[in-house]
């Protein structure tokens, strides 16, 4: 210890060393804080960073490095659609949705379509069996994306079922996001590799590529499945015990789709894309477009709704706002992170001053405290314009529809804050079909009826509640 305090004395004992570290750190701030101006991202944003950079010299450049805004040109680039040619109905059925539908499909570059049949699967419980059914009954291929697949019973399960389905023939593609399935390891999927199946990360995070800036924050949050082509599963459930209430008493509240239908063409084509990227490979586009069934249009009108760093539009952010704003008579939103923007927050509140029956349900607690304190930062401003909020708990609510008026229902992984708008890829679909959104409404209904409505408080303790919440907001731009 005395040897490191001598050598701390001796190195600010050099002649200047004081003046050029002082140098040295303006000028680090003048060359990161004009690369971060020049992202144009909101101000909040390039506020947030900046403050967070300053008082973090020289490492701050790291953490900007591998956690800061980026956009992927190489993925732009790959992810052209021509390259699928999986055709779609490019009329679609025309009403008084005209916009919502040309905005999506200008946003997305994927075409409003329809579906046969559509059901809503609340909780894992009911979700996993209705996978492993439709698995079973694969012919050519079983194609998933999953944010989180953990190696635990749940997993095993799909595993299990996949390993029988790639010996039978089938072929299997696993596209797993290397970050939001850590857990799961190259062994644990040897079993499908050995059985003829396929295995791909997303964004793998490899010590030898750092300098290339890898896209550590960058990650697949969608959770798709297509088999053969005609039956497609999409939603906010993960591969995990953790959302199984058949196992665990404080698994998630939360919801998925099983659709049949045009519409799966679409989850199809973004499947491949995605596939393509991760792989670096195309020589499978050919077989999967010869395997698609002929289309076969159904009576709900549905569009695929899909968003990521890898486009400037924010297409399901964008969609969020557009469809709040047509709202006649309600918006009902929920979503286990509710972190908005300044459009999307001006959205919700516009639309209950202006006499709307606009609700939120959120969880009563988070999976993270910094999480619960930002959200709560927003309740004054939201309860002042008239919005009904919400608690739901014990349980983790972790479900993320939309539902306006009694037409338009918007269901998928993405949440309704600046993460899943700007930074990961998201897979959401839309419904303009009253029985949907009739489906939704009772389920949501029924939620509201059993989580407690948050009132006004006059006053709150400052230390552990107004400056906690404070804080988070800060931040939120960094979450």
């Amino acid at each position: 210890m005395a040897a490191l305090l001598q050598a701390w004395d001796a190195f600010w004992a050099i002649p200047h060393i004081r003046a050029w570290l002082t140098a040295g750190w303006a000028l680090y701030l003048l060359w990161l804080g004009g690369w971060i101006v020049l992202q144009k991202r909101e101000p909040a944003a390039t506020l947030s960073w900046l403050v967070s950079l300053a008082a973090l010299p020289y490492i701050g450049f790291v953490v900007y490095y591998l956690f800061g805004p980026q956009r992927i040109v190489r993925h732009r680039a790959r992810r052209r659609r021509h390259h699928a040619h999986l055709p779609h109905d490019p009329e679609g059925p025309g009403d008084e949705s005209v916009e919502l539908r040309t905005l999506a499909q200008a946003t997305t570059g994927l075409a409003p379509s329809t579906a046969r049949d559509v059901r809503l699967l609340v909780d894992g419980g009911t979700k996993y069996p209705a996978l492993l059914e439709a698995i079973a009954q694969a012919r050519d291929h079983v194609h998933l994306e999953y944010y989180i697949y953990n190696p635990d019973r749940t997993g095993g399960a799909l595993l299990d079922a996949l390993v029988e389905r790639a010996r039978a023939g089938v072929k299997v593609r696993l596209l797993v996001d290397a970050m939001g399935s850590k857990l799961a390891k190259r062994r644990f999927f040897a079993p499908l590799v050995d059985a003829g199946g396929e295995l791909a990360w997303f964004h793998p995070a490899r010590p030898w590529t750092l300098w290339k800036r890898p896209w550590m924050n960058l990650r697949t949050h969608r959770k798709i499945v297509v088999i053969d082509g005609r039956i497609g599963f999409l939603g906010g459930i993960n591969i995990t015990d953790e959302e199984d209430d058949r196992l665990r008493e404080d698994a998630y509240r939360d919801l998925h789709l099983r659709v049949e239908g045009d519409i799966v063409r679409s989850m199809q084509e973004v499947f491949v894309e995605d596939w393509a990227y991760a792989t670096e490979r195309t020589d499978f586009v050919g077989d999967v477009v010869r395997a698609m069934p002929a289309p076969q249009p159904g009576p709900t009108r549905a569009q695929l709704l899909t968003s990521g760093p890898d486009s400037p539009w924010e297409a399901i952010h964008r969609m969020y706002v557009g469809a709040i704003h047509a709202a006649t008579r309600r918006v009902w939103l929920t979503t286990p992170y509710f972190v908005p923007g300044e459009a999307a927050m001006m959205a919700l509140t516009s639309a209950a001053l202006g006499g709307l029956d606009v609700r939120l349900l959120v969880p009563k607690i988070s999976d993270s405290k910094l999480v619960t304190w930002c959200v709560r930062s927003y309740y004054d401003d939201l309860l002042a314009a008239g919005v009904k909020v919400y608690e739901y708990g014990p349980r983790m609510l972790h479900s993320k529809a939309l539902l306006v008026d009694d037409q338009l229902a918007i269901i998928g992984s993405a949440n309704f804050d600046q993460r899943s708008f700007r930074l990961n890829f998201e897979s959401s679909l839309l419904f303009e079909d009253p029985a949907v959104a009739g489906q939704l409404a009772e389920l949501i209904e029924r939620e509201f009826a059993s989580a407690p409505r948050v009132r006004p408080e006059r006053e709150r303790a400052l230390l552990s509640a107004r400056l906690p919440e404070a804080l988070a907001r800060l931040m939120a731009p960094l979450l």
